[in-house]
């Protein structure tokens, strides 16, 4: 059973995938999102989940730091609803507050990966921890 993980942004969808038996997240790519040409990267994600025989969806939830939804959650919940909508998944709302911020900072410690190489691969590496921080939670149950 596979579980696929997206850290949804304003511009890119990043992508990321459990091991076969839901212990590991991998990252997959990143999707480019138009907004102006109504593109959200509905019809690859639809490729990868046939592809990785993906059967549910753990959606990054950016809620604010006091809990509460914001414009960019709203935003998440509403695209979460379309993946639903248009896959007849579950979804699961994770929250990810942080994620983005300590994917950064592992980058940034690394010490080899500039700006621009950290720019190409955060999404990636923030829906790589969303879901594994959902498959670790799943696993102390």
């Amino acid at each position: 059973m596979r579980v696929m993980g997206l850290d949804v942004g304003s511009k890119t969808v990043g992508v990321a995938v459990s091991d076969l038996f839901g212990w590991t997240a991998q990252g997959i790519e990143t999707v480019q999102i138009n907004e102006s040409k109504n593109e959200f990267g509905f019809e690859r994600l639809g490729e990868l989940i046939k592809e990785y025989e993906v059967e549910s969806i753990v959606v990054g939830l950016p809620k604010n730091m006091d809990g509460s939804i914001g414009p960019r959650a709203e935003l998440s919940l509403t695209y979460g609803e379309k993946l639903e909508e248009l896959f007849a998944l579950p979804i699961i709302f994770q929250d990810e507050r942080l994620t983005t911020m300590q994917a950064t900072r592992m980058l940034i410690e690394e010490g080899n990966t500039s700006r621009k190489k950290r720019k190409k691969v955060i999404d990636k590496l923030a829906a790589v921890m969303i879901l594994q921080n959902y498959l670790d939670q799943q696993s102390n149950k």
